[in-house]
């Protein structure tokens, strides 16, 4: 898995078994692969290149995956142990409304280099029935996540699922993807804890503006390209001239308070018992994100899992999808992203020798 962040490459080797109707799962292994300057750049820049230099990326980064792949089992021993690889990819162009969504990493590179077999492209036929195509995550927190009602991933951007009947997930707003952006000046990769935002102070004209723009009025479900962050809401925090600590504490205030606003547009539980809501992904970290949610929902309990499933959640989802791909059963709730049914996704590319 490769977030928006661009942090890394996220790597989880799991196991999963089903009994009846119910999934298990374990992480055996996992680790975050720190991208390269100057792939950085090239996926930062990606959606800007001319069509033949894009498709060669997407094949020269399918061949990259491959090798950071053939890194992880030699580093943790897992030679002829891996079954299956599931590939979510680098997302750069995603339009649901032109039914286009695109991840770099070609497949048949990350089959051809590995020997494995792999399952990618995972977006596409949601999108192709007229789904957003994410959020991605839900069938994976349907099955192995079940015991929480709310499940929140702050990663590049933030979405919310609701283990209800029918299942219900949809983004809330650009996360880490801004607060990374705005932490630059200062040379840190990301506010650690949330620091500097707990020394800033709240502009509340720029978090009124926040608060309306128009994304947060439509209905679910609905989802957000990475350029709702980068093009829309960080030049307009910017062009108001705040110190960075003051940048920082109204973003996050606004993270917050989405968050309380799209759980208010859910269907109340119908027990009147405190119900959990399960904080996973990068932002799950930053411990002024996570008090500033807490105090805006004093009815719900957030909780904030170990450090492995914090960072490894969507990775282990993405094998997940593609076992479930395997064995030909969907892996797209049409509840989630709006398709005209539940689909069975991915391209399945061949890594053994005949």
């Amino acid at each position: 898995m490769s977030g928006s962040s661009l942090d890394g490459l996220d790597l989880a080797f799991a196991e999963f078994e089903v009994t009846g109707n119910r999934w298990s799962y374990q992480i055996l292994s996992a680790d975050c692969y720190p991208y390269p300057e100057e792939w950085i750049e090239k996926l930062s820049t990606a959606t800007r290149l001319p069509a033949r230099d894009y498709m060669q990326l997407h094949v020269d980064y399918g061949h990259l995956l491959g090798t950071f792949v053939n890194r992880f089992i030699e580093a943790h021993q897992l030679q002829y142990k891996v079954q299956l690889i599931g590939s979510h990819g680098h997302t750069t162009f995603h339009n649901p409304a032109t039914r286009l969504t695109h991840q770099l990493g070609e497949g048949a590179a990350l089959a051809a280099t590995t020997g494995i077999n792999v399952v990618s492209d995972l977006r596409a036929m949601d999108v192709a029935l007229g789904g957003q195509g994410a959020p991605i995550v839900p069938i994976g927190e349907k099955w192995l996540l079940h015991e929480y009602r709310y499940l929140l991933n702050i990663g590049g951007i933030a979405n919310l699922s609701c283990n209800a009947n029918p299942y219900t997930a949809f983004d809330i707003c650009a996360a880490n993807r801004v607060l990374n952006l705005l932490v630059q000046p200062t040379g840190q990769a990301y506010d650690a804890e949330g620091r500097l935002a707990r020394s800033g102070q709240v502009n509340f004209a720029l978090l009124q503006e926040l608060n309306s723009l128009g994304y947060y009025q439509q209905p679910f479900p609905k989802s957000l390209a990475n350029e709702f962050g980068t093009d829309v809401v960080y030049p307009l925090i910017k062009q108001k001239g705040l110190p960075v600590a003051d940048e920082l504490c109204t973003y996050t205030e606004h993270i917050a308070l989405q968050l309380k606003a799209a759980l208010q547009q859910l269907p109340a539980p119908a027990t009147s018992q405190q119900e959990q809501l399960l904080a996973t992904g990068g932002g799950a970290f930053n411990t002024y994100l996570i008090e500033r949610m807490q105090y805006h929902l004093p009815d719900l309990s957030l909780v904030v899992p170990d450090a492995q499933l914090i960072n490894f959640k969507e990775a282990l989802i993405m094998a997940f999808m593609a076992v479930l791909r395997w064995r030909e059963e969907p892996n797209g709730l049409s509840s989630v992203t709006g398709a005209g049914r539940d689909s069975v996704g991915g391209a399945v590319w061949s890594g053994q020798e005949w």
